[in-house]
C-alpha cells in the first residue's frame, strides 16, 4: 500500500474534524455544554474517545469552535439578504427557508445556549458579542420598511414587525426533531402570510 502524502493526510484530518464537529453540534444542542461528554460526542461521531482528543483537547475547546462557526454562518446569512435578487418578501422568504433548514437548527440552538446559560466559557460569550445578534437583525429594518411601502408587509412599526418575525422563526427552530422537517414549506408560507396581514 502506498503511503499517504501530506495533502491526503491533511484532507483526512479535515474530514475527521468535520465529523467530530457535526456530532458535537448535535450532542451540545440536545444536552447543553454541562450535560455533554466527550464520550457521547465520540459515540455520535462513530469514533473512539481517544481519537476525539487527538483533534480537540476538551469539550470546551470544541464548543468554542462550534460557536465561532455558528456566528460566522449567521453573520453571512444576514449579509447575504442584501445581495439577494427579488422583492423584500422574496428575500425574507429565502432567508426564512435558510433559517428553518434542519441543518441550521443545531447551530441556532447552540447560540441560544450561549445567550442563556451561565455555564458557558467566557470565550464563547466573547465570540457571540463580536457578532451582536440584535444589530444583525436591525440591519434588516430598511428591507421591512421597503416591503411595507410597496404593500408586501403589513403596516406598523417595522422594528416591531421584524422582532415578531424573528420570534416566530426562533420558535419554529426550537420545535422537536421531525416537525420542522415535514412542515418547513408550510411554515415558511404561513409565516409570509402573517407578515402581509
Amino acid at each position: 500500500m502506498t503511503p499517504l502524502n501530506d495533502d491526503q493526510l491533511e484532507q483526512i484530518r479535515d474530514e475527521r474534524r468535520e465529523q467530530i464537529k457535526k456530532a458535537a453540534l448535535k450532542v451540545f444542542s440536545r444536552r447543553g455544554l454541562i450535560g455533554a461528554k466527550m464520550s457521547m460526542i465520540a459515540r455520535e461521531a462513530n469514533i473512539s474517545q481517544g481519537l476525539s482528543y487527538r483533534y480537540y483537547r476538551s469539550k470546551d475547546e470544541l464548543f468554542i469552535e462550534l460557536v465561532k462557526d455558528a456566528m460566522k454562518e449567521t453573520a453571512e446569512a444576514f449579509a447575504s439578504v442584501g445581495k439577494m435578487q427579488g422583492s423584500p418578501s422574496e428575500k425574507i422568504k429565502e432567508l426564512t427557508k435558510k433559517m428553518l433548514d434542519p441543518n441550521n437548527r443545531y447551530s441556532f440552538m447552540l447560540i441560544q445556549q450561549v445567550q442563556t446559560s451561565d455555564e458557558i466559557p467566557d470565550k464563547a460569550k466573547e465570540i457571540v458579542q463580536q457578532y451582536p445578534i440584535l444589530s444583525l437583525i436591525e440591519q434588516m429594518i430598511p428591507l421591512f420598511k421597503k416591503g411595507q411601502e410597496i404593500g408586501e408587509f403589513c403596516n406598523g412599526d417595522p422594528a416591531e414587525l421584524l422582532m415578531l418575525y424573528f420570534s416566530v422563526v426562533s420558535g419554529l427552530m426550537l420545535l422537536p426533531n421531525g416537525i420542522e422537517e415535514n412542515n418547513q414549506v408550510l411554515n415558511v408560507d404561513f409565516l409570509m402570510r402573517l407578515l402581509r396581514e
